[in-house]
């Protein structure tokens, strides 16, 4: 089964295509965003004039930072509710869209900061418009939203067919302003979302050339858009790789690759795209003898081995160590064998596997 219910626009001057479809969502929108990449990435230049023109008011909300947490979700609906708004236009990375996604559903269902979680309260939920300034969630075109309880010290995600966006509005240029470092990362987080796709129990054979197509656009173009940040291009194949990416996972989810490195960000900090990316190799080497056919059918889409992917990923400064307690490694064992990622993983690592896969990104002192 294949089911996408957000109309995606994936070319230069998106927004502008788009416009009939925001004016038919509402009158008055709350953009969620970060400090600054809403205006640097110059998303908001090209917004506001499309929101006058359908006689649209807005309230900007944009206490979003990385990796939002519960709290920011519900000053959020706060702010939409006393700013009489009735639909949500999210800009950034995953972080001001995952949040957006799950204001509307805290608006819609008037649900409490501890409700935030419990599915079966998901009712209903607002119009949504994802604008994406980085080319690495996917989140424009996926059900799912990822916050940080910070009374838990744990990031986890929740999902609900009610908050895919409605529109997604995915254009290069707005992600042209990223630092080589956030390029690398969140291509990384897109290329993990692929990958995902083939090893999740929940995989779907119809994506298998999406899939392939997207890492063939991540391989081919990544190294450019490092050496050449200002190269549309380059960014526009990246941009379309991690819509496939999130189009992937939507059907997909994702596995053990992201349990491992939600508590990495927690605990160092670590941008999410390069904590999936410390253990990307790890990963595949573990899941290979279960998945040789899949395995062997992706490499025979990108016209490479197993080994020459390794070879090209290994190129870039992704393989990190970390001071990492064998307290934290105790204690992290049981959390991420618990988590729903890990069990629609294709194998289920058992404590001593799962513990040599966390000592292999451990400094050693």
């Amino acid at each position: 089964m294949l089911y996408l219910p957000t109309r995606i626009f994936l070319e230069e001057g998106a927004l502008q295509k788009a416009a009939k479809y925001i004016a038919a969502l509402g009158k008055k929108a709350l953009i969620v965003c970060g400090q600054s990449s809403a205006y640097k990435s110059g998303v908001m230049a090209d917004l506001l004039p499309v929101l006058q023109a359908a006689d649209i008011t807005h309230d900007i909300y944009p206490g979003i930072r990385e990796n939002p947490d519960l709290q920011s979700i519900m000053r959020g609906k706060a702010q939409f509710i006393a700013s009489q708004c009735d639909f949500i236009i999210a800009i950034g990375g995953g972080s001001p869209i995952d949040a957006a996604k799950a204001i509307s559903l805290a608006v819609a269902n008037d649900l409490a900061e501890d409700q935030l979680y419990n599915s079966a309260l998901h009712q209903k939920s607002l119009p949504l418009v994802a604008i994406p300034t980085t080319h690495g969630t996917g989140s424009e075109v996926t059900q799912y939203s990822v916050l940080t309880d910070t009374k838990s010290s744990k990031k986890a995600g929740f999902g609900s067919e009610l908050i895919f966006p409605r529109v997604a509005i995915v254009d290069a240029r707005y992600m042209m302003s990223l630092s080589p470092e956030v390029s690398l990362n969140t291509s990384i987080d897109a290329l993990s979302h692929l990958l995902e796709g083939v090893y999740s129990i929940q995989r779907n054979e119809f994506l298998m050339p999406l899939i392939a197509k997207g890492i063939k656009l991540i391989i081919q173009n990544l190294s450019q858009c490092l050496e050449k940040p200002d190269y549309l291009p380059a960014r526009a194949a990246l941009a379309q790789a991690s819509t496939l990416g999130g189009i992937t996972i939507a059907h997909s989810s994702t596995t053990l690759q992201h349990a491992l490195g939600y508590p990495f960000t927690t605990a160092f900090g670590i941008p999410h795209g390069l904590a999936n990316g410390m253990f990307m190799e790890q990963i595949m080497n573990f899941y290979a003898p279960a998945l040789q056919n899949e395995l062997n059918q992706l490499f025979d889409l990108l016209g490479m081995s197993k080994d020459e992917f390794l070879s090209w990923l290994n190129g870039f400064p992704i393989q990190i160590k970390v001071e990492l307690s064998e307290a934290q490694i105790e204690a992290w064992i049981p959390m991420i064998l618990a988590t729903r990622n890990t069990r629609i993983s294709p194998v289920i690592p058992n404590a001593e596997q799962l513990r040599r896969i966390l000592q292999s990104v451990q400094k050693q002192v």
